[in-house]
């Protein structure tokens, strides 16, 4: 009979008993929150299939819309951080409820805009309303979870983002051609009003669905409080050079670093997401449903690269090289689209394989604030790399809608977006190895 030493059991039993309690919080956290992520991301992108009849309907220019899109952004950076701060001093559950029952009611809103005007406003006020929700939930995951477990969690949440094209665009299709002229609606406006009432419904049910900590969570028990708490408090320790304060958070260095990538990933990102429709459009395809259809290929190329990426970052304890290869392949599919703008198959892979390395590297990207950062310093630096980033929307936008009514293409657009990819590598490059690979 062979013997199996007591510390030996005592050791894959306490490993099991933690792999349980994680998954347990998974379960119970990460699908809402992941709900609630692609209800966000659908309102804020739905307006590149309005677009698609808006543009016609209220005589915008191309550069028009894409400055009003990219103004979204303006009310996003700026409340990010104040944001953010409210939401650690009264509760994830008050204030995303908040975040997602007013986005909902704006989004709403934006079905009456008739001048270019009324839509630069809405659209700020939108982006006012969401700020504070991406940063505010990746802080308060900090809170449920060690270091080394957050690249495949951050991945998990995160896919409510490829999920919302995956979902949304075949439903915004059909919503723009089935109600079209229902009740003397077009179908812009029908998308505008049908889409928000999720983001309504789920900021309702937050009061429910999200304790705003550990300790508060009826679903675990003594033992698994102490076990989160203990988890935590080593995880921590391991990071013992972490900064606390909002100073902290503010003005170091690192954090603005982590702005100027995320700043590039945001450039790709959003012009992929609003201007999807009419890349597929300008291939020759014309039905707004089966535009739907289309993009979410390459959303569901970016939920792939997500899952992959994330778990192999984790996997090795690994994250800059987990971005970097990354952003090689995707600048280099980006750039390659623009030769084959006509063509539609080698236009629909192209971006699937951009967005699987662009988007497929975001994940591990939020997995590195919490290396270096703690408690107020994490709220406050959570919201400053996305604030410094989501000018990228502004810019991302309002560039293509120049260069496509200056040159009839976005191809210098896209090249450029390409660039600032390569160039970002550098800024990860430059973070301390020993730091954030944990």
């Amino acid at each position: 009979m062979s013997y199996v030493p007591a510390t030996s059991t005592a050791m894959g039993s306490a490993a099991d008993s933690s792999k349980e309690l994680y998954r347990k919080v998974t379960w119970k956290l990460i699908p809402f929150l992941c709900f609630c992520y692609l209800a966000a991301y659908l309102d804020r992108i739905n307006v590149g299939f309005a677009k698609l009849q808006m543009l016609s309907d209220l005589q915008f220019s191309e550069a028009a819309y894409g400055f009003g899109a990219g103004l979204f952004f303006v009310g996003y950076i700026l409340f990010e951080v104040p944001s953010n701060l409210v939401l650690q001093k009264v509760g994830a559950k008050v204030w995303i409820a908040r975040i997602m029952i007013t986005w909902g009611l704006l989004s709403a809103c934006t079905m009456f805009v008739t001048t270019t005007t009324e839509f630069y406003i809405i659209r700020f006020l939108l982006g006012a309303a969401e700020a504070g929700f991406l940063p505010g939930v990746l802080y308060y995951l900090t809170t449920w979870y060690p270091t080394y477990r957050r690249g495949r969690i951050i991945a998990l949440f995160m896919i409510g983002l490829p999920l919302s094209s995956v979902i949304g665009g075949p439903i915004s299709g059909w919503i723009m051609n089935h109600f079209d002229q229902v009740n003397g609606l077009r179908g812009w406006q029908w998308l505008f009003l049908l889409e928000a009432i999720p983001s309504v419904l789920l900021g309702i049910l937050t009061f429910w669905a999200l304790p705003n900590h550990f300790n508060q969570a009826k679903w675990l028990s003594a033992e698994e409080k102490a076990q989160l708490a203990s988890d935590l408090a080593a995880d921590d320790a391991e990071g013992k050079d972490s900064k606390h304060s909002f100073r902290d958070g503010f003005f170091n260095l690192k954090v603005w670093m982590l702005g100027g990538i995320d700043f590039s990933i945001l450039l790709s990102a959003y012009a992929m997401g609003f201007w999807m429709p009419t890349f597929i459009r300008n291939t020759g395809v014309t039905d707004t449903f089966h535009i739907g259809l289309l993009t979410a290929i390459p959303s569901l190329a970016a939920l792939a690269g997500m899952l992959l990426i994330g778990a192999s970052s984790d996997r090795h304890r690994e994250r800059r090289w987990h971005i970097i290869v990354p952003f090689i392949v995707g600048a280099a599919a980006m750039a390659s689209s623009t030769l084959f703008s006509h063509n539609l198959v080698m236009t629909v892979t192209l971006f699937a394989i951009a967005s699987a390395a662009i988007i497929g590297a975001v994940p591990v990207f939020f997995s590195l604030p919490a290396t270096f950062l703690k408690g107020t310093a994490a709220a406050t630096g959570f919201a400053l790399a996305c604030s410094l980033a989501n000018i990228a929307g502004l810019v991302s936008n309002s560039l293509m809608g120049l260069v496509t009514d200056l040159t009839g293409t976005s191809h210098a657009a896209l090249w450029f977006f390409a660039g600032c990819l390569i160039l970002s590598c550098l800024l990860v490059i430059a973070l301390p190895a020993k730091l954030v690979n944990r």
